[in-house]
């Protein structure tokens, strides 16, 4: 405290008092370098003005995505902390910031709701979530996923969004990976489609599994979308990559994705796509539009 605040009276320092305002009233659009109003993101989709698709968590993606309501599902319990993991913080200190930031318990989100009037069940990966990463938590919910599109006699849609594997869990999230690739083949055999919307970033252990096993592959623009980094790769072949290698658009050129879907017409193209697949006759008119 100053010699001025000392003699200001306590009455008049309120007066000046910082307010407390919200860090994220605005938001720098990356590609533009606009600011842009976080009510007015919203009323887009959460996409800026110039086209850069703004990470989004489980809550808003099912209320993008869904008609109306949906049914939540409760992901399976898997063994906490099981390797004891500690590197400059305990591995539960980590997932305990992660579930207080996020307010769920892993990277996943199951729910079962229509779109554009088809039942489907959806997956959700959360990047906020230690990096979307694949852990035992997440492969059992992809499984859960999985269970629950053929016991419902649903296709699934999965919204993928990760840094790779989560190394805490060192092999056992490696193991996720073939595991995952059991629940796609669930779907095949009950004849069940799987489509796959791929978000920024999908990287890793992710894209070497589930992520590239869909029926359809469906992607943001911009996203990035591999397994290795450019970096790493440029220093492997020593040479100077593309430009825009790895993003959806580069990758929709090399016939990896089926198509690059901007966010407002997902649910549209989603329900085109899954009305196909599961031989259903077009929509009608009256479907309503997903929420805003």
């Amino acid at each position: 405290m100053n010699w001025l605040s000392k003699l200001t009276p306590p009455g008049v320092s309120r007066m000046f008092d910082k307010r407390d305002t919200p860090e994220n009233l605005w938001m720098k659009c990356p590609v533009s370098g606009e600011m842009v109003f976080h009510k007015d993101l919203e009323a887009a989709l959460h996409v800026t003005p110039a086209g850069h698709h703004v990470r989004i968590g489980p809550d808003v993606r099912l209320r993008y995505t869904f008609d109306a309501t949906w049914e939540e599902i409760a992901l399976p319990e898997v063994a906490k902390d099981p390797l004891k993991f500690r590197d400059d913080k305990p591995y539960a200190s980590r997932l305990a910031a992660a579930r207080k930031k996020t307010g769920r318990e892993d990277a996943m989100a199951i729910a079962v709701g229509r779109i554009q009037g088809i039942e489907t069940t959806v997956l959700v990966q959360d990047f906020s979530f230690m990096g979307g990463s694949l852990g035992m938590a997440a492969g059992e919910s992809f499984l859960k996923a999985a269970e629950t599109a053929v016991e419902r006699r649903t296709p699934l849609v999965v919204f993928t969004a990760a840094g790779g594997a989560r190394m805490q869990e060192g092999c056992l999230s490696l193991m996720q990976m073939p595991r995952t690739t059991i629940g796609v083949e669930m779907l095949r055999e009950a004849k069940l489609p799987y489509v796959v919307v791929l978000t920024d970033p999908t990287t890793g252990g992710v894209t070497a599994s589930y992520a590239m096993l869909g029926d359809v592959h469906l992607a943001e623009p911009g996203a990035l979308i591999g397994f290795a980094g450019q970096r790493v790769i440029e220093q492997t072949i020593r040479e100077k990559l593309p430009e825009g290698f790895q993003r959806a658009e580069y990758l929709l050129e090399k016939g990896m994705v089926d198509r690059v879907v901007h966010r407002r017409d997902l649910p549209r193209v989603l329900g085109n796509v899954l009305r196909t697949l599961m031989k259903r006759p077009p929509a009608s008119a009256n479907v309503p539009a997903p929420a805003a």
